[in-house]
């Protein structure tokens, strides 16, 4: 062992020699690769193969040789775990031709010296820890390289300028890290470039002119950065393009007319920036189209009908544009098409046939002017499988042919004027999973056959004239998760065959004519009243109300008669009649009594009602007079008050003022202020948050420039922000409305049988980390992250709220940052008590840790005792150090979760908790450890392949 450390001193001293020389000794690669193993940490003793007594290392694990000299030409260590820095040894590889130390945990700065060796021609360093900014010589060493691979590490700063140096280099991937900054121009210089992605970075300015220089290009991608301007118009002169993603940018203006020339283009994402005008008549040219997404954008005017030309097509994505006219006709010429989303324009006109007959997978039409019946041809193809026609003007009933489509995942017919029934047929589409015919005209009864679809894990009816009873076949649905049926007509009992629904989440039957008691069983004993309200014969513990009794009907006999037979016409005596005249006095005065009961209970209620009307109006016009925000028009002055909703359409809301802000529809206050739940005109339900810091809010222009910022983050764990109203005296956000209530409650106030699995708190976490991992890549910090502000969808996803509200302050002061944002105590990073240190998104960091645990374990960050408080973190690290952390998880698990997941996870939160904001890891690796806790045999599988 001592003859190796002098080995390796010795080599170490005498580098630089080592490296310049022409003639190396045979096992030069040996010690350089031993030298390159002394600076690692191997935790799954991937290279425990690598033994420095060996003549060469080419039967090494990871390591590949020329069979000639028996030189190294690749090593190859990708998702070994491997940490530790890349270390100096690598630099006598001389004949390396493949370096790949991807998806491990690599951290420190990125050497420039790696370019220097000459053989060198493919580089990837992706997925790692990898930080600071790239070396403005990096690329000034270029040889012969022809692929370099950064993406999702750390790196920050600008792209050096030099870039164009690395004129053999044909792929550029730069991807998912912090580079700031515009894009440089020697960019262009790399004539020999195939493929560059520089995507999910913080890359700002416009695109420059001269990227058809480019001629080789092949695929570009600078999708999630905040690039701005008009595309260059010589961008269609990179003729070899196959791929072109834009998306998630400021970018504005037309599509310059060169794009035409993108013949072979078979990819075309220009969604979420702010493009206008009418989509050209010559995108028909892009002939090899199979994905064109132009969605999120101020498109308007009528869709060309040359996309009928783009026989390839398979993708179409026109969604949130402002695009008119009817349901593009030439469309059916596109014979390969499987998804269209057509969602959130202003199309009228009529549904066409063939959509049913094209062979198509998805077509989502939602938020529309589309009208006329729905008709499903007998011809049609059974690979529809999601199918979502809401808030449109479809009229008629609904057509018995949706059973035959066999292959129906999800039907939305929600928010139209359908009438008549629900077809008995609907039984016949067995895979359907989601059903949503709510806010209509239906009526008659739910069909039996309902029950049919045994996949179904949501139905919503609600808001309709249904009647009769609600079918016991629901009971054979097993995996059903929601039924709402509120605002219909129903009558009868609740069967209580529905208590056996395991997967049950939410039942919302309120708003009918339903009566009996309420079914016991796990779901039903937590019930909320408000999903039972409004059914006056309902009884039980849930509604406050008893139930009757079930006496036996007296049976009064004549004692003097020895005649079984009642009906064998003989007489009462005197003593029989006098029972009876004392029976029928005693129920005739329980009647009254109880019709005197019912007739007080109803006038009572009846004036409550009228005080309530009363006082609503009152209070409704009084928040009018002083705000009068729902009787302004987008257009007036901004003094008197503006509403702006991100996606266009007619900004207004169904109710009044007093509907909006009124005390029973608040759902809930933070440290910003209070939240209430309402309906946008076209039916859809969202939040709105009434800011309470106005007094600090930044001047009109800033705030909204913030918003909408804010309005253009987009991630399927966010809360989206889809609008504002502001005057000087009162800010409005407008948020989606998401129905499965906040994290806390789940956590902390729902019953043993209803907690959170395993499964369920794991996603909730990944699903956490990954969204504020998008918003740190967007250098937006949350600043309030706690389980009050975490809300849960009907799939249990979780979507983060309040992200980015500090920036709508003026200044990001300590007191400002404890007082109103930081409000919940436990979650507070301890960097918020000094005011020399800055706060970062380590302080997100820290909080998720705390969340983490808190999930875990079931327990409030911060537990009041009658003599003590507990902290969660102190405890849960106290028990780690003790052996006993898997006492720690929630009890309510009953043991069904995986000891050694569930202890990783746990010794993540208390790393995130680091009181050294430094000793905290970053979301994306966060990120990328929950991954590999929840799929470690998927990095097997891939060290093997």
């Amino acid at each position: 062992m001592m003859g190796l450390l002098l080995r390796i001193v010795v080599f170490v001293l005498f580098l630089p020699f080592l490296a310049a020389s022409r003639n190396p000794a045979l096992n030069d690669d040996v010690l350089g690769l031993i030298v390159f193993k002394a600076d690692l940490r191997d935790p799954g003793s991937k290279l425990v193969s690598w033994n420095e007594d060996d003549d060469d290392p080419c039967h090494w694990l990871g390591v590949k040789c020329d069979p000639k000299t028996n030189r190294v030409t690749e090593l190859s260590l990708d998702g070994f775990f491997l940490s530790g820095k890349i270390g100096r040894g690598l630099l006598q590889l001389q004949s390396l031709r493949t370096l790949s130390l991807s998806k491990n945990n690599f951290s420190g700065t990125l050497s420039s010296d790696l370019l220097r060796l000459e053989s060198l021609r493919n580089l990837d360093l992706s997925e790692n820890k990898l930080s600071g900014p790239i070396p403005d010589d990096f690329f000034g060493q270029c040889r012969s390289i022809r692929s370099i691979s950064l993406a999702k590490n750390a790196f920050f700063g600008a792209i050096p300028p030099n870039v164009g140096s690395c004129s053999t280099l044909a792929a550029l991937n730069l991807s998912s890290n912090r580079l700031s900054g515009s894009l440089p121009c020697g960019l262009w210089s790399l004539n020999a470039l195939r493929s560059l992605d520089l995507s999910d970075n913080n890359l700002v300015g416009e695109i420059p002119v001269g990227i058809s220089k480019m001629y080789n290009l092949r695929s570009i991608s600078l999708h999630g950065n905040r690039l701005s301007g008009h595309l260059p118009d010589d961008i269609g002169d990179c003729l070899l393009l196959k791929s072109l993603d834009l998306a998630g940018n400021s970018l504005s203006g037309s599509l310059p007319e060169s794009m035409r020339n993108l013949s072979i283009c078979t990819y075309l994402s220009l969604s979420s920036n702010s493009f206008s005008g009418e989509v050209p008549t010559w995108i028909g040219e892009m002939k090899s189209l199979a994905t064109l997404d132009l969605s999120r954008n101020g498109f308007s005017g009528q869709l060309p009908g040359s996309l009928g030309d783009l026989q390839l097509l398979e993708v179409l994505n026109l969604s949130r544009n402002g695009f008119t006219g009817s349901f593009p006709e030439p469309l059916r010429s596109c014979k390969s098409l499987v998804d269209v989303d057509l969602s959130q324009n202003s199309l009228t006109g009529n549904l066409p046939l063939w959509v049913f007959e094209l062979g198509l997978q998805q077509v989502l039409v939602s938020k529309n002017k589309l009208s006329g019946s729905i008709e499903i041809p007998p011809t049609s193809a059974s690979t529809l499988q999601v199918l979502d026609l809401s808030s449109n003007a479809f009229s008629g009933s609904i057509p018995e042919g949706v059973g035959k489509l066999k292959s129906l995942e999800v039907l939305d017919l929600s928010g139209n004027r359908l009438n008549g029934s629900i077809p008995s047929q609907i039984g016949g589409a067995a895979s359907l999973k989601e059903l949503r015919l709510g806010k209509n005209s239906l009526k008659g009864a739910i069909p039996t056959q309902i029950g049919n679809c045994s996949s179904l894990t949501s139905l919503d009816l609600s808001q309709n004239n249904l009647t009769g009873p609600i079918p016991p076949t629901l009971a054979n649905l097993t995996n059903l998760q929601i039924i709402n049926f509120s605002r219909n007509r129903l009558t009868g009992t609740i069967p209580k065959q529905l208590s056996d629904i395991s997967h049950l989440l939410s039942f919302n039957i309120s708003h009918n004519l339903l009566s009996g008691d309420i079914p016991s069983g796990s779901f039903f004993n937590t019930i909320p009243p408000s999903s039972l309200s409004d059914n006056p014969g309902l009884c039980g513990s849930i509604v406050n109300r008893s139930c009757p009794a079930v006496l036996p009907k007296p049976i009064v006999l004549n004692p003097e008669n020895s005649s079984p037979n009642p009906s064998s016409g003989s007489t009462l005596s005197p003593t029989g009649l006098h029972h009876k005249k004392i029976l029928l006095s005693v129920s005739a005065l329980v009647a009254i009594g109880a019709a005197a009961i019912i007739a007080l209970g109803v006038i009572t209620i009846t004036i409550l009602n009228v005080r309530a009307r009363a006082a609503a109006s009152q209070s409704a016009a009084a928040l009018a007079l002083s705000d009068d925000y729902l009787s302004q028009s987008p257009t007036t002055d901004a003094n008197s008050g503006r509403l702006v909703m991100f996606a266009g359409g007619d900004p207004e809301f169904s109710a009044g003022a007093h509907a909006l802000l009124n005390k029973d529809c608040e759902l809930g206050r933070g440290g910003f202020g209070a939240v209430y739940k309402t309906m946008l005109r076209d039916g859809r339900p969202v939040a709105i948050k009434k800011l309470t810091v106005s007094s600090l809010v930044k001047s009109q222009e800033d705030f909204e420039r913030e918003v909408k910022k804010l309005g253009k983050v987009q991630h399927p764990n966010l809360v989206a922000l889809e609008g504002y109203y502001w005057t000087p005296s009162l800010q409005l956000l407008v948020y989606e409305f998401v129905s499965g209530g906040s994290l806390y409650k789940h956590l902390h106030e729902s019953s043993a049988s209803n907690a959170l699995s395993w499964q369920e708190r794991f996603d909730i976490i990944l699903g956490t980390a990954k969204s504020l991992a998008h918003l740190h890549r967007l250098d937006i910090i949350h600043y309030n992250l706690k389980s009050a502000n975490i809300l849960l969808d009907g799939s249990g996803e979780p979507k983060i709220g309040d992200y980015g509200l500090a920036k709508l302050l003026p200044m990001l002061d300590h007191y400002v940052l404890s007082s109103k944002i930081q409000s919940a105590l436990g979650y507070m990073a301890p960097e918020f008590a000094c005011r020399t240190v800055k706060i970062t998104e380590k302080c997100d960091v820290y909080a998720f840790g705390v969340l983490t645990l808190e999930i875990m374990a079931g327990k409030r960050p911060v537990e009041y005792m009658e003599d003590d408080v507990a902290v969660l973190c102190d405890m849960v690290r106290a028990a780690l150090e003790e052996g006993r952390v898997v006492g720690c998880v929630d009890g309510r698990l009953c043991g069904k979760f995986p000891v050694e997941e569930a202890i990783a996870v746990m010794k993540l939160g208390l790393i995130c908790t680091s009181q050294v904001p430094s000793n905290r890891p970053d979301m994306g690796e966060v990120v990328n450890i929950l991954e590999l806790i929840r799929c470690p045999q998927d990095s097997q599988e891939e060290e093997l392949g």
